[in-house]
């Protein structure tokens, strides 16, 4: 979700115009007008037309941020696209698969909503409105797919360097085994996620439940090192 993980060591975010900032609030405003309905009412019975009117913006500049509907939820993981590509550019002398790990960890200990294990309020409304939500569920799989490809090109690139925002196309960019490393990287992570929120979900603290997720991510990784011992 937008805003909930740090910045990787080692990068520093590009300057923002005037311009940019405000298309950015404007984009922040609407996806957050929408979520507020939606969480109120349902997302399906809460029409486009009626969140351009509560964040008092006409359809067309609403369609100009968001093509779809549900792009004004997923708009909170538009940040995580790119977040494993990232981590792994910045490695150092680690392993991408020990950066990676670190770095899931580290959410977990900071409770951050991207790794399931946050029993804040507003983050279980927003997830059980995400995972009840079927139409929500099927496009975050294109968020999901971007978010491979980017990994499989950090994965790919000499000494980490990788253009993470290449239009190239995925063959000229990343080999087969750096793309299929980079799917089952990520199909951890979310395995780990959806694992936290369902018992976070059930009732059980985030705190209490932080070491068995820590010791769950850790042999996670463990088998991933096993399986792909080109990244660890």
């Amino acid at each position: 979700m937008t805003g909930t993980t740090d910045t990787p060591p080692h990068t520093a975010p590009a300057p923002v115009g005037l311009r940019q900032l405000k298309k950015r609030r404007t984009q922040q405003t609407i996806s957050d007008t929408a979520v507020a309905l939606f969480l109120e009412r349902g997302f399906d019975k809460v029409s486009v037309a009626e969140v351009a009117a509560a964040a008092e913006v006409s359809k067309p500049t609403l369609f100009r941020y968001f093509p779809a509907k549900e792009d004004l939820v997923l708009h909170r993981f538009a940040d995580h696209e790119d977040e494993a590509a990232r981590v792994v550019a910045a490695r150092g002398d680690r392993s991408p698969l020990t950066a990676l790990r670190e770095h899931f960890q580290a959410g977990l200990d900071r409770h951050d909503p991207v790794t399931g294990l946050s029993d804040h309020p507003d983050v279980l409304a927003f997830h059980r409105l995400l995972y009840g939500t079927p139409s929500l569920m099927g496009r975050l799989y294109a968020y999901q797919d971007r978010a491979e490809r980017a990994l499989a090109r950090a994965l790919a690139a000499p000494a980490a360097e990788a253009s993470l925002d290449a239009e190239a196309s995925l063959d000229a960019e990343a080999s087969l085994d750096a793309r299929l490393a980079a799917a089952q990287i990520l199909a951890v992570q979310r395995v780990l996620a959806l694992e936290n929120w369902r018992r976070v979900a059930a009732g059980e603290r985030a705190a209490a439940l932080l070491p068995q997720a820590r010791a769950a991510a850790g042999q996670a990784f463990a088998h991933l090192a096993t399986g792909l011992p080109h990244y660890a």
